[in-house]
C-alpha cells in the first residue's frame, strides 16, 4: 500500500514518529517520507539514524497554514501526530493548547484536502472521551474535527480517520519510566496516585501497527480503537519492584481514577469487530457507507445498549509476567 508512495508524519520526531518510520522503512519502498515538526535539534538527532534516501525533514509548525500546504504537496497519506499532550501545562496554556490541538488540526484538515490527499490518521487519546481536563477536551475537538472533515471534502477523494488507544508502555511522559528511574535511584517507594486507578496499555509498536492496519481498512469517519489491556498502577510498581512501598499521593488535577476509550454515550454508534471496536461518525453527507464491513471485508457487530469500553471494566489484564515480557520487547523495539 505505501510502495513509491509519499507520506507526511506531523509531529514525526515523537517516539510514535520514529517506531512508524522504523517500521515503514522496514516493510515497504515509499518514494518519500516527510517528517514535519518544530525542533530543529530533534530531526537532526533523528536524521542521523534515519537517512534513507527517501527521508525529508520539513522543519514547521501544524498551526503555520501555508507551510503545512507547501509540505504537503504531492503527499498521498498522512499521519497527524504532532500535539500538545502534558495535562498540567495545557491547563496553564489553555489557548496555545488549543492552538495547537484544534486550530492545528483544522490546518492538517484544510491543506491535506487543498493537495489532495488520499488518507489522513490522526492519532487521538483516551482522554478525548469523556474528557475532564483541556488536553483531553481539544483532542475530542480534534477528533471531531477529522471526522466531520469527510462531509466537507466535496468532490474531493481526501478520507479522514481517527485512531485512539491508551497509555504507550515507555513513551515520555507515561507513569513507566518514572517507576524504572526511580527504581534505578534506589528510591525506597513508588508513589501511586490511588490505590484503585486502572489505565489501558499498549506498546509502541502496537500502536503503529494498528494504525497501518488501519488505513487499509479505512472508509473515512471511523474512530478506531484497539482492544488492549489493563492493568491497576498498584500491580504495575509490584511487577516492577515487588519489595518496595507503595506511596498513595492521590488524584492529580484533571485526572481520572479510569480511562475510557469508547463512551456509553456511543454505544449506539460503537461496532465491535475481532480485535477492534468503530466508533461510527454520526452525521453523514457525501458517502453512504455500512461501516459494520471495512474495506479490507472485515465484518463487525453493533454493541449492547449501555455498553462502554473502559480500563477498569476490561476482560483482559495484564499480568505481572506479560508486563515484564512487553517492556523488554519495548527495549528490543528501540534498539
Amino acid at each position: 500500500m505505501f510502495n513509491q508512495k509519499n507520506i507526511l508524519i506531523t509531529g514525526g520526531t515523537g517516539s510514535f514518529g520514529k517506531q512508524f518510520v522504523k517500521t515503514i522503512l522496514k516493510l515497504y519502498k515509499p518514494h518519500k517520507i516527510i517528517i514535519y515538526s518544530r525542533d530543529e535539534l530533534k530531526q537532526y538527532e533523528m536524521s542521523q539514524k534515519y537517512n534513507d534516501s527517501c527521508m525529508r525533514y520539513f522543519i514547521g509548525d501544524i498551526r503555520d497554514l501555508p507551510r503545512l500546504q507547501r509540505a504537503m504537496r504531492d503527499v498521498d497519506f498522512v499521519v497527524h501526530a504532532a500535539a500538545l499532550k502534558h495535562v498540567p501545562i495545557a491547563e496553564y496554556n489553555p489557548m496555545e493548547c488549543i492552538k495547537t490541538n484544534v486550530i492545528g488540526a483544522q490546518n492538517v484538515i484544510d491543506a491535506a484536502i487543498d493537495n489532495g490527499v488520499k488518507k489522513v490518521i490522526a492519532l487521538s487519546t483516551d482522554k478525548a472521551a469523556s474528557p475532564v481536563n483541556l488536553y483531553g477536551a481539544s483532542k475530542l475537538a480534534s477528533d471531531k474535527l477529522f471526522v466531520a472533515a469527510n462531509n466537507i471534502t466535496g468532490t474531493a477523494l481526501t478520507r479522514f480517520s481517527v485512531v485512539r488507544y491508551g497509555n504507550v508502555l515507555g513513551s515520555r511522559g507515561s507513569v513507566l519510566p518514572l517507576f524504572q528511574k526511580l527504581i534505578d535511584d534506589g528510591a525506597d517507594s513508588l508513589p501511586i496516585t490511588d490505590e484503585n486507578m486502572t489505565r489501558f496499555w499498549i506498546t509502541l509498536q502496537e500502536g503503529v501497527d494498528f494504525v497501518l492496519k488501519n488505513f487499509q481498512r479505512m472508509h473515512g469517519g471511523e474512530t478506531f480503537v484497539p482492544k488492549i489491556p489493563s492493568m491497576k498502577l498498584t500491580e504495575m510498581a509490584e511487577a516492577l519492584a515487588p519489595n518496595l512501598c507503595q506511596d498513595i499521593i492521590g488524584i492529580r488535577p484533571g485526572e481520572k481514577l479510569h480511562e475510557v476509550m469508547c463512551p456509553q454515550n456511543d454505544a449506539h454508534l460503537t461496532l465491535e469487530f475481532d480485535d477492534h471496536y468503530v466508533i461510527r461518525p454520526t452525521i453523514q453527507f457525501t458517502q453512504k457507507v455500512d461501516f459494520k464491513k471495512n474495506a479490507i471485508g472485515e465484518t463487525g457487530k453493533s454493541v449492547e445498549c449501555g455498553f462502554e469500553y473502559s480500563s477498569d471494566k476490561n476482560t483482559h489484564w495484564l499480568t505481572h509476567d506479560e508486563l515484564l515480557e512487553k517492556i523488554e520487547l519495548t527495549k528490543t523495539e528501540e534498539k
